[in-house]
């Protein structure tokens, strides 16, 4: 083999199989193949089986691969001597001095002869080697491309979430139906028409509510498909020549917006630049996920059946647990009517538990517990022989509670056993709680609407069970 086809053959070894293009940011799989990072991301990505090998279909048993930075060097050199080979032709040779065009000036992005560097035209502007100003931007092409690569896995993962949430929703949906058909049965007969109201008025909304969610999928879905079409955009123009790659477009791009954008830049910039402007806009656009919430409507009657039952003066007993801040404010339980449950001392404590000073055996008890002035608690029944709040919480079968917490500036309400986010608004003053022992059910109230929060499905109770109370700093 003579040195010129050596030369070749080496040159070939460093064109990634999937674009035929010298290896641009080059990683190499477990199997031993090398291909163009981005290459690898947008054929995965696209892939229906398990991630292999394009070439030898090997498994991989990772996603990520770090550069190969010798076959990222080889392949610039490689790309330098294919540029050296065509920098013969007349578009290269300086008309003026007849020398070849291997200087890039900066702030007219243009190419220049040595000559022409020196000339008072261009002597006072910076001045950079061809391949290593082409370098530097194809760098700044890799770097954008990493970022909208991250972006669009982030959104392939809110997507998968979001279209988790729909069926998270329309199931809860269904059992909020149930819980409110089981309300409306222990009301009077003459409430059957305002029941049937009330589910109307709830499958508009949970429609409504599901398209918002469908929509936003969509939303997504497009934004994720924009990213990967820009990143496939910044591969092709990676793989361009570097004159090509540097030089300036005067022509209008793409669109009558980018046209009205591309008016308000530098009429000099190269058509690198407005990409990178273009990919930036694309990343600033992102789509906020559906936070889904009902409407909580009120059940007529309901407060004035369940104060029949009305329990008072119910709390005696307070306990502090470390590691939580707390505020004597925010430890005020309100029992009963204007009846006050027994506040914290006057001191800073970490956190605030209370248990009823009885447990109940039978019988249909409600009692109210105001929680305005602090954004996360518990509250619920619990069984007599549980003290320790850590095993009330997170690990008791006999117990039923409703948490609120506060995430970031977003309130979540969630029951237990088992656990289940409630899509209805948080109640910004007090909770009803009426646990009706014979019939097995424990249902919390809205007591400034009026409306159901949750009630457990029958199940009949093993142990007594008392009140318990739980504030807790944010």
């Amino acid at each position: 083999m003579d040195s010129g086809g050596f030369m070749q053959a080496f040159q070939n070894e460093l064109i990634c199989s999937i674009c035929m293009n010298y290896f641009i940011d080059p990683v190499t799989t477990d199997c031993g193949h090398s291909f163009c990072s981005p290459c690898l991301h947008l054929c995965w990505e696209e892939a229906l089986t398990p991630l292999s090998c394009p070439e030898c279909r090997a498994v991989s048993e990772k996603l990520e691969f770090k550069t190969n930075i010798v076959l990222k060097r080889l392949a610039s050199l490689a790309r330098q001597a294919r540029a050296n080979h065509i920098s013969s032709s007349e578009q290269q040779i300086c008309a003026t001095h007849q020398e070849a065009k291997g200087l890039f000036c900066e702030v007219d992005k243009t190419l220049l002869c040595v000559s022409c560097s020196e000339s008072p035209e261009h002597g006072a502007h910076s001045h950079y080697p061809l391949r290593w100003a082409a370098d530097e931007y194809r760098e700044k092409l890799l770097k954008r491309m990493g970022s909208l690569w991250k972006m669009n896995q982030e959104m392939q993962n809110n997507l998968n979430q979001e279209t988790d949430k729909i069926q998270s929703f329309e199931n809860y949906v269904s059992l909020r139906k149930v819980t409110i058909r089981a309300q409306y049965q222990k009301m009077h007969l003459f409430l059957q028409e305002e029941e049937q109201v009330h589910l109307e008025a709830l499958e508009k909304e949970a429609k409504e509510t599901s398209d918002q969610l469908k929509e936003s999928v969509f939303r997504m879905a497009q934004q994720k498909e924009s990213l990967k079409e820009m990143y496939r955009e910044l591969t092709e123009v990676c793989h361009k020549p570097d004159v090509e790659l540097l030089q300036v477009r005067r022509e209008s791009p793409f669109s009558e917006a980018e046209t009205l954008f591309w008016d308000f830049r530098n009429a000099m910039e190269s058509i690198t630049d407005v990409i990178l402007h273009r990919a930036e806009l694309v990343q600033m656009q992102k789509p906020q996920p559906v936070n889904p919430e009902l409407t909580s409507w009120p059940i007529a009657g309901t407060l004035d059946m369940l104060n029949t039952f009305r329990v008072d003066n119910i709390v005696s007993l307070k306990t502090t647990i470390p590691n939580v801040s707390l505020s004597d404010e925010d430890a005020r339980v309100t029992s009963g009517g204007d009846h006050h449950g027994e506040a914290a001392e006057p001191q800073r404590a970490e956190g605030f538990a209370v248990w009823g000073a009885e447990a109940f055996t039978s019988g249909r008890h409600y009692w109210e517990v105001d929680v305005s002035h602090s954004p996360n608690w518990v509250l619920g029944v619990c069984e007599d022989v549980l003290t320790n709040v850590t095993d009330i919480i997170n690990n008791s079968v006999e117990a039923f509670l409703l948490f609120s917490t506060k995430v970031n500036n977003h309130y979540i309400l969630s029951t237990n056993s088992p656990a289940l986010i409630q899509y209805v608004k948080r109640p910004l003053g007090r909770v009803g709680v009426f646990l009706d022992y014979d019939d097995g059910t424990v249902s919390f109230y809205d007591v400034c609407t009026g409306s159901l929060i949750y009630s457990f499905l029958p199940s009949p109770f093993s142990s007594p069970l008392k009140p318990f109370l739980y504030l807790r700093a944010p």
